[in-house]
């Protein structure tokens, strides 16, 4: 059960979130997330020291809800084929990102196309660790080894297309709208025949 400062800090950081996402950083003021929240002003800056750190813990908590570490290694280690684990990880991506439940996806895209100084936060907080899971399991698919540096820039070549989709998609018309209404069986089915062709002629398999 949480304590009430949990919970306090949990409506806080749900609040932001959508506000953000909505508003983006600049227009959200610490007001409008305590009344959100129902929670007093002075809280935000005593759970995140200020709306700055509460905007970086929202990113850093909406890049976990897009996929953790946890589910990635549970992915990365579990029983399946590595294509299967690949599969896997790219229809947990497109599917959280166009679920069009959630601010985690838009609060991403906002700070993507148009930077802050706060994200930098990423790379530290959460993409590193990520990156070293996803490194591994496309070795486990190329033979290559996680170091090999056409193996790293394969990673940016998996991952771009999903990126692509989940952040700038929304944003960019006509096309976004015929390829997202493909619907996402088709689209991850794509993204993988895709990904695992270029990995294969990567590692001289194809």
């Amino acid at each position: 059960m949480r304590t009430d400062g949990e919970a306090t800090r949990a409506r806080l950081l749900e609040a932001a979130g959508s506000l953000f996402a909505e508003h983006g950083f600049a227009e959200t003021t610490n007001k409008a997330i305590a009344a959100e929240a129902e929670a007093d002003i002075a809280s935000i800056n005593y759970h995140f020291r200020s709306r700055a750190g509460l905007y970086r813990e929202v990113l850093v908590e909406a890049h976990r809800r897009i996929i953790s570490v946890e589910e990635l290694r549970a992915i990365a280690g579990s029983a399946l084929p590595p294509e299967q684990k690949l599969r896997a990880f790219i229809a947990r991506i497109i599917g959280q990102g166009l679920d069009g439940q959630g601010w985690h996806a838009r609060v991403l895209s906002r700070e993507v196309l148009s930077p802050s100084s706060h994200l930098d936060v990423l790379p530290v907080a959460e993409i590193g660790a990520k990156m070293e899971i996803m490194l591994r399991l496309l070795s486990e698919i190329t033979g290559l080894a996680p170091d090999d540096p056409a193996l790293r820039r394969s990673l940016f070549s998996v991952l771009g297309p999903c990126a692509m989709l989940v952040v700038a998609a929304p944003r960019i018309t006509p096309l976004a709208d015929d390829v997202l209404g493909m619907g996402p069986e088709v689209l991850v089915d794509h993204l993988c025949r895709f990904a695992l062709g270029g990995l294969r002629a990567i590692s001289g398999t194809a």
